[in-house]
Formats: C-alpha cells, structure tokens, sequence
C-alpha cells in the first residue's frame, strides 16, 4: 500500500483485504498520511494503539476468512466526547481531558465487528455548537472552501469521511451536530431514533436527548454501520427496544412534506438549491405537499430558550466549579441563564414539549417524511467568530426539533449551491422509522449521483447496494380483501405494510368464494389447480401478530408457494372448510371475479366459466 485509499466506501475496503491489495500490516503506513497537524484530529492513533488494535483483530479472526468480520481492518474516526480505553477523551476541553478506562458500547460494537480506530475527531466544546469554530484546538474548516464553516459540533468526524481519508465515523447529536456537519460537507449523516444506539461512554451534553450518530460517503454504508452499532444495552438506562412496528420502506409513490414557510435568512442560493433537489424528487414520483411548521419551531426554540440548558450545565457544573476559566466563551453565554431555571421550569418544559411533540406526531402520519434543508445557510468561520450566538441560532433552524420531538433524521447530500458549495438536505420522520428514510435517502443518492464527500471521485459501488434490513417484517401473500383499493387493504396499511409487488401463485391452488361481508375469498392447496393473482405486503415484524389475530375462520395463516417458486406466509383455508361454497378459480383471481359480477345484483353472472383443468 502506497498511499491512503482517498474516498474509498466499505466495500472498496473490503475488496481490497480480500484481493491482498492492502493487509493490516500496511495500515502504519496508512496512519502516516494522516497528519497530527491537521485541525479534524485531536488524537491520532500511534504504533502501539495500532498495534493493540491489530493484535485483537486477528485473535477475533482466528483463522477465519476475512469475510467473518464485517469491518475487518477498516479504519475509521470517532468524536472526541466518545470514550476508547486508553485513548484521552478532551471534549475538546483540554483541562477536561482525562484517560478513559472503558470503551463507548458503540465502539466496542464496530471494533468486536473488526474495525480499526484510527483517530478521535475535533468538535465544538462540549458538543454545544453547530459551527465547528468552538475549540481551542482551532475551527474545522469546510472540506469544499477553507474560508466556511464545516458544522458541528460533530466538524472533524464530518471532514476526515468529507475528504475521504476515513469511510465513516462517529459523531453524537443532540440538536443537529450530526446533520449539520454533513449538510456541509456532501456527506451521509444518520441520526438515529433516539434509545436505538446505546449512548454509554459518551460525554453527555443533554444526557435525555443525546445521540451517537455515523457519517459516511453513501446511504448503504451509514445503514451498514447503524446494523452493526444498534441494538438494546442493559446498562444504559436510556436504551429502547425496538418494537418492530414501522415501515420498512416508503409508500410508493413516496409521499413527503416540506414546510409550508421556508426560511433561508436572506440566503438565495441556499433556497434555489432545495428547490432543484425538490425537484429532483417530484420527478422521481413523489408526492410533496406543505405542513404547517409552527409546532416544530416551537419544539426547536425549547432547546435553549427552555429548561435543557439547565440539563447541559448540570453534566459540566462539578468541572466547572474548579475550572470556570476554561469553558469557551460563547459557552458561558449559552449557560449564562441556565443557573436560575427551577424545578417548576423544568416540568414546564417537559410538559410544553410533551404537547408539541404530540402535534409534531399528528402533522406527520400521513407522509412517509418530512423534508426540510439541512441548514438555511452557510457562514465563513470569520462571519461566525464574529456573531456566534445568533448565527448558531440559524443553524438550528430545521435540527434543534427533532431529538426533542422523539424523530429519527438521514441528512443526504442534495443539489449544489450555484457558489460550488454542498446544501444538502434532511429526512425526518417519527422514532424508528430509520430504515424508511435510509431508503428515501438512497433514491435520491441515486438518482442525483454525485461526488463522493470532496473527494471528486465516484465508487464503482456508490448507491449500488442493497440497504442491510434494520426494521425487521415479513412478506404476507394477499389473495383478496386486504389488496390494494380493496376494503380490508386498512387492515394492512393502517399497521404500516408496504406494497411490495403484484405476483401470481404456483399452478396448485384454488380460489373460493365466502359468503358474508365484505365479500372475501379463501385459497386452498389442491393437486388439481391453477395460478391465482396475488400481491406481497411487507408487514412490520412487530404488527404482524395483531393481522394474524383478525383473520376469522375458516382462512389461517399459511406458506404460499409462488409461480416463480419463491414461498412467503399468506392467506390459506383448509381443504374441508372449503365444502358446499362457490369456485371460482376459474376467473384467475378475486378481482376479475368481483368485475365480472352483476352489478344490479351484486352476484357473480349466471354463466359458468372453466378453468384450464376442465373444472367449473
């Protein structure tokens, strides 16, 4: 190995174990292009914590292909708020900065999966701050422009995957810092459900609204990690299980809303380019209509206005008693009024919160996402230097909502500013909705198929790859009454099924008709039948229970056997039940059965039609 493998995504990498073109040995000279005095890194990974890393890696190996491993020997970055045993976590703090004894649980999850840290990352102060201009190590400049802001707080995950030298990293958002950077910085940033990756190890800042989040150069790569990092943690108090009840992908057509007032600050070119990536949308199909933003800014003006403040002074008091002088100075304005909330306020707030977050939710039901620009605009690290306080208030205009109103957020890359500047834009949708925005973000990666970070290049690989499952559902046949336009159809959607395809089952089934209403068939498996017309529904794992609760007898629950041989659970009776009702197999499915009833009757036509077998 020459040299880093700039804007290489994790396939890439993994190719490359597995052709010999790189080995572990080779990462020290990989860590030799990365330079200490470059203002992402705080803490660059030296011989021996390479070495100690290498050595675990291969013992988890043992022997094995490099395939068992998911992230064997792929570097990657992570947050200096997040702790690593035996690496300084700062915080970007240097008076803070102490040895940590134990690994973050999300770190422990991607290194038992083989990955290698090579460095912890340079962020806004304490994580409050989304310019990347709040350390005492120096602003993380724009991977684009050096004379802008790359965001934060997360700046310097953000920039080392911006610039390829790293394939992902983590950051942590609270209100933002995991979007805004990537917004910045032509990037991926997944801000997952709250609860749903363990927060263990991590420096709080909002300890009930904090977040680890992943940056990445593609969709499928931010998935891929967020399978690997997610999942319940015993000994983080603030850990969720997922109850498995929401879509596992978008309605089709996508159905998406935008803000029904859209504020830029004056920015033109900022406005231009969400309206070309809108755009670009509608002209994938989606549906886009306006919502009314009210109750999402008034979420958002909580974050500071109200008693979490308090709850970001309250982690840092201890240290602050003994060290006042080393907290940043637009900090100490950020604190500044927090000392005097009460107890009364913060139950005020929660209780504020609670209602807003309860609208939030209602606004929302009807549409897959919302949309919204990552951020209204962009500044120079002069310009906020300058005016830090009120320009960071701008920053949070579409992010400071979400963790309170209990959204998951994907910020994808979207159409450039006319300045060659990146402006991407975010997904938002209610907790665990995660694998559903991955795949609009995917969509629309594709479909405008840009540059990978600011790195120029384009991956052989860039959006080509299927999205690990992370919302887990089965695949239910529909013969009748739950299909589409159909009156059962609620039934499904109403639980978060998604159409997936219209089919035709294997040649050996019969279809029936059964009395009652609404009018419904029944399927049954016979030697002598044919193809009947079907569709496959995705249903939540954790809904389907409740749809195999209403089916009445004589239809169960059974596996279906389709003409393409694929078999998935559907709809089925027993051959006895089936005695004395009416066949109509011959019609090749429910629906041309119901068009070709009377309709003043509502009864099927008196002529009888054969099936291919020679039965009426």
């Amino acid at each position: 190995m020459t040299g880093p493998r700039i804007g290489w995504t994790l396939e890439e990498w993994r190719q490359g174990y597995l052709s010999g073109t790189i080995t572990t040995a080779t990462l020290a000279d990989y860590l030799a292009h990365l330079s200490a005095k470059d203002p992402a890194w705080i803490t660059l990974a030296d011989d021996a914590r390479l070495a100690i890393q290498i050595e675990a890696l291969e013992h988890r190996r043992s022997g094995s292909d490099v395939r068992s491993l998911p992230l064997y020997g792929i570097p990657f970055a992570v947050k200096d708020n997040i702790d690593v045993a035996g690496w300084p976590t700062t915080a970007a703090c240097p008076q803070f900065s102490y040895i940590a004894q134990d690994t973050a649980a999300a770190v422990t999850r991607l290194q038992t999966a083989g990955a290698i840290l090579v460095g912890k990352t340079n962020m806004d102060q304490f994580a409050t701050g989304l310019s990347g201009t709040r350390s005492p190590y120096g602003p993380v400049p724009n991977a684009f422009d050096p004379d802008y802001i790359s965001g934060g707080s997360s700046s310097g995950s953000a920039a080392v995957v911006a610039r390829g030298l790293v394939p992902f990293a983590l950051g942590t958002d609270t209100a933002g810092s995991g979007r805004v950077p990537a917004g910045f910085n032509n990037i991926v940033g997944l801000k997952p459900t709250r609860g749903w990756w363990s927060t263990r190890g991590v420096v709080p800042a909002c300890r009930t609204l904090d977040c680890v989040s992943v940056f990445a150069l593609t969709v499928a790569d931010a998935t891929q990690i967020a399978a690997l990092v997610a999942g319940p943690d015993k000994e983080d108090p603030y850990s969720r299980e997922d109850p498995r009840r929401a879509p596992p992908r978008p309605s089709d057509p996508m159905r998406l809303a935008i803000p029904d007032t859209l504020e830029f600050f004056g920015d033109t070119q900022a406005a231009r380019a969400f309206a070309a990536t809108v755009d670009a949308l509608k002209a994938l199909g989606a549906r886009i209509d306006t919502l009314d933003f009210t109750p999402f800014r008034a979420t958002a003006d909580l974050l500071y206005e109200g008693p979490w403040v308090a709850e970001r002074l309250k982690e840092l008091a201890p240290f602050l008693e003994r060290q006042p002088a080393a907290l940043h100075p637009a900090l100490r304005e950020v604190f500044a009024t927090a000392g005097g909330l009460s107890a009364c306020d913060a139950f005020a707030g929660e209780h504020e919160r609670a209602r807003l977050a309860s609208l939030i939710v209602q606004r929302l039901r009807d549409f897959d996402a919302l949309l919204v620009p990552t951020a209204p605009s962009i500044y120079t690290i002069e310009e906020m230097v300058r005016d830090p306080l009120r320009l960071n208030t701008r920053l949070g205009f579409y992010t400071n909502f979400v963790n309170l109103a209990d959204l998951c957020a994907l910020a994808a890359p979207g159409v450039f500013r006319e300045d060659g500047l990146p402006a991407g834009v975010t997904f938002i949708a209610t907790a665990w909705h995660d694998q559903a925005l991955a795949t609009l973000g995917q969509v629309l990666e594709r479909h405008l198929a840009l540059p990978l970070g600011a790195t120029r290049r384009r991956s052989a690989d860039h959006g080509a790859h299927c999205l690990p499952t992370t919302t887990p559902s089965v695949p239910l046949v529909v013969i009748g009454a739950h299909m589409r336009s159909l009156p059962l159809n609620t039934a499904l959607t109403s639980r978060g099924a998604v159409f997936l395809e219209s089919v035709r089952t294997a040649p050996t089934y019969r279809l029936y008709a059964l009395p009652g209403a609404p009018p419904r068939p029944c399927l049954v498996r016979e030697s002598h039948g044919a193809s009947i017309e079907a569709e496959i529904w995705d249903v939540p794992l954790g809904h389907f229970g409740s749809v195999v609760a209403e089916v009445p007898a004589p239809l169960t629950i059974g596996t279906v056997t389709l003409e393409d041989g694929r078999s998935f659970k559907g709809f089925l009776a027993e051959a006895f039940a089936v005695q004395g009702l009416t066949d109509i197999t011959a019609w090749g499915g429910w629906r041309a059965y119901l068009s070709d009833q009377d309709p003043s009757t509502g009864c099927p036509p008196s002529r009888v039609r054969h099936d291919s077998a020679g039965h009426a």
